[in-house]
């Protein structure tokens, strides 16, 4: 039986949804996180987790570690401390932390290691960031961790809609039903977004939530 073009979209769910396995180069590979012992500094940024004191070898204690982490409260102090020989400072909001990295990578040096944690919309703001002071892919590792939304860029209209779970999405900008790629943009740090119905307007296909 052919579906009618115009029948409203359903919804699969996730658990009734084999994730696709990547297959486009460009989609991003990520590490687990782990010390690169040769550096000047280590410098830890994370999206939610604690400062990784079980992950560091106590040989490596003479390279100096910092760890900032979002927070997400306002009862936070501006001052760093430290714990366990880990200079710690915590943020308000992602933002906040991001405003901060800038003042502080743009006094950096070469020889530290920027480790980067979180979901992939923080990581790639991170990378865009580390990027624009100089630093290249040897000098940052990142590590996925949380929710595997997805940041997508709307190709027709070039707005950009956060936090999509779904292989289909409503744009944030043009209300277009946008297919999720799977080829992600390094320059945008967001997967791409196209217009499913251009031809055949209204004619959609199962929504499934893809990317819990």
């Amino acid at each position: 039986m052919t579906a009618s073009p115009h029948a409203a979209p359903t919804m699969i769910a996730a658990q009734d949804f084999e994730m696709p396995v990547p297959t486009i180069f460009s989609r991003p590979r990520y590490q687990p996180f782990e010390l690169i012992p040769v550096a000047r500094s280590h410098f830890v940024v994370a999206e939610t987790r604690q400062a990784p004191r079980a992950d560091i070898p106590k040989s490596w204690a003479d390279a100096p570690i910092e760890f900032w982490n979002v927070a997400a409260e306002s009862a936070i102090f501006d001052a760093a401390i430290v714990q366990d020989g880990i200079l710690q400072r915590g943020f308000r909001s992602v933002s906040h932390l991001l405003d901060r990295l800038s003042y502080r990578l743009e006094r950096e040096h070469v020889g530290l290691r920027l480790y980067i944690i979180g979901t992939e919309p923080f990581i790639w703001d991170v990378v865009k960031l580390a990027r624009s002071f100089g630093m290249d892919s040897d000098e940052y590792h990142v590590t996925h961790e949380g929710s595997e939304e997805r940041r997508v860029y709307c190709v027709h209209c070039r707005t950009m809609t956060q936090n999509v779970r779904t292989n289909i999405a409503t744009c944030a900008g043009c209300g277009a039903h946008l297919q999720v790629r799977d080829h992600f943009s390094r320059r945008l740090a967001a997967f791409i977004g196209v217009q499913i119905d251009a031809e055949v307007p209204g004619d959609i296909p199962p929504i499934e939530e893809a990317f819990p």
